[in-house]
């Protein structure tokens, strides 16, 4: 299906971030207009990395709501960004909704971007377009998991389609729309073969990683409890992409798996210790 053209946004909101680092230090400074904002930045494992916590009060987008998150990490800054609940594009009849993220990664800094999950209501009409610049240096570890309906409710997706778009532009593009009608793609074995829920997370640093071989097979180990899913190494001239994909029949059995290969990716490319954000705890 092609792309529509967007009605103008009935309820914008807009959130920029910047991340700075002085004397070990990430500092993050928000600015807002809308509903959507920084609720806190904590520190877990120390000043050198923010963990940055944003909310959207109104809980979920319908029709002519639009999100856009920009985001800019300074060089030597180390920002982590999650949400505290599931993103969730509801079931509209107003056209599009659409949360658009962008975000610049400067050399020598990180970036982790780990949203909870979205979740695509039956009936929906939206966009989740997510680009993360990355400039010669800079490293990302990034996820994304996407479910159609409500797999644990037992609510199918019958209605309704959603773009899924995620990019590090120049070194990987993942863009598709996933429609009700569209059971070739839902339902056939060369789509997601009846699963409803869709798991990404990549990796992204200059040169080849140390240990590859193992790390890649460690890797596999970490999914080993999803049949459906797979880990590959994309060279990309000087740099690296690491880039895990699972299918799941619901959301906690894509999470789990994904967030312990996280840790490891974490370990192995950066050598921080594991450390999950505390609002996943809740």
């Amino acid at each position: 299906m092609g792309d529509r053209a967007a009605a103008a946004p009935r309820w914008p909101a807009r959130l920029s971030l910047s991340a700075t680092q002085a004397s070990g230090r990430t500092a993050v400074h928000a600015r807002h207009s809308g509903p959507l904002r920084l609720l806190k930045t904590l520190y877990p494992e120390g000043e050198a990395i923010a963990h940055a916590v944003l909310v959207h009060p109104p809980g979920g987008l319908v029709g002519g709501d639009r999100l856009d998150i920009d985001i800019d990490v300074q060089p030597g800054a180390h920002l982590l960004v999650t949400t505290p609940a599931a993103t969730r594009f509801y079931r509209t009849v107003a056209g599009e909704a659409v949360q658009a993220v962008s975000a610049q990664v400067a050399a020598g800094s990180r970036l982790e971007w780990l949203p909870q999950e979205t979740l695509a209501y039956s009936g929906c009409d939206g966009r989740n377009e997510v680009r993360l610049h990355l400039a010669p240096g800079a490293q990302l570890l990034a996820g994304e998991i996407l479910a159609l309906g409500l797999p644990a409710a037992e609510q199918a997706f019958v209605a309704g389609r959603l773009l899924q778009h995620l990019e590090v532009p120049g070194l990987w593009l993942d863009r598709g729309w996933l429609a009700a009608q569209d059971t070739a793609l839902l339902n056939g074995p060369a789509g997601l073969a009846g699963h409803r829920v869709l798991g990404t997370l990549v990796a992204v640093q200059d040169g080849q990683p140390t240990g590859l071989e193992a790390l890649l097979d460690d890797s596999r180990q970490c999914l080993a409890s999803l049949p459906a899913s797979g880990v590959s190494l994309l060279a990309r001239g000087a740099r690296s992409v690491l880039l895990a994909r699972v299918l799941a029949p619901d959301v906690e059995q894509a999470t789990l798996p994904l967030r312990a290969l996280r840790a490891l990716w974490r370990q192995r490319l950066w050598g921080l210790a594991p450390c999950e954000p505390r609002v996943w705890a809740t």
